[in-house]
């Protein structure tokens, strides 16, 4: 299976101070890793290297076999969908608009934005007619959360980026999005890259878990052999989820 996302000893550092040191690992096409670990343990530092809002200070992170740093910025960005807590949803914006963005960027023709549109809206369980002229704060939690996810689908990145997508989200609806995402992703085949501090999360999407602490990769195992894992930060999460 061929090789999407690689981390070679990669480390990034702010006036001296490590927030990553020598984290290697590869995800692969179609697989979801989940990043988990305690705020501050440089999940979302990870994350953000790869679509280059970061730059490593040693090492080298590799999309599609190419590094981030010989990557044009904007182009690698279009070619990643990115879902953070907060949504990020232009205000100003109705939801179709928002959900067109990248797609208007990269020029497509106004119809084929137009289907995109209502299909991705479809997909994430919204229906076009009632919320494709809406506006943000017309939408709940959950409403908007979905139309983040459909605008990060738009225009058919090979990569998601996902940071704590769910975790504003009340523990009833942000349990019915994880299952409709899982399901999603089955049916998509993406491959991601999953940040979370929430276990049970990563026991539901992952393919595969990824331990950080203190910057650093402890261990990244499949779901099933993380409660195997012998370390005291593994053991701590493992309890919490059991």
């Amino acid at each position: 299976m061929a090789t999407i996302l690689e981390f070679r000893d990669v480390g990034y550092a702010i006036g001296g101070r490590a927030l990553l040191e020598e984290v290697s690992f590869t995800v692969d096409a179609g697989e979801t890793v989940v990043l988990l670990g305690r705020s501050g343990s440089g999940k979302t530092t990870t994350l953000k290297l790869v679509n280059r809002l970061l730059e490593p200070t040693s090492g080298e992170v590799l999309v599609e076999g190419r590094k981030t740093t010989d990557w044009e910025p904007i182009r690698l960005r279009r070619r990643i969908g990115y879902v953070i807590q907060e949504i990020g949803l232009f205000p100003h914006f109705t939801v179709a608009r928002n959900v067109a963005l990248v797609p208007s960027l990269e020029s497509w023709p106004p119809e084929k934005i137009g289907a995109r549109v209502d299909e991705m809206l479809s997909l994430v369980g919204l229906d076009s007619g009632r919320f494709a002229s809406r506006f943000p704060r017309e939408l709940s939690g959950g409403q908007r959360q979905r139309v983040g996810v459909a605008r990060a689908l738009a225009a058919d990145p090979a990569i998601l980026l996902l940071d704590e997508p769910f975790g504003a989200l009340d523990p009833i609806t942000r349990s019915e999005i994880q299952k409709e995402f899982r399901a999603l992703q089955k049916r998509l085949g993406k491959t991601m890259l999953f940040v979370t501090h929430d276990v049970r999360e990563a026991f539901i999407l992952g393919d595969r878990i990824g331990l950080m602490k203190d910057g650093r990769l402890i261990a990244l195992v499949p779901v099933a052999d993380f409660r195997n894992l012998d370390h005291p930060e593994a053991r701590a999460f493992a309890e919490v989820y059991t």
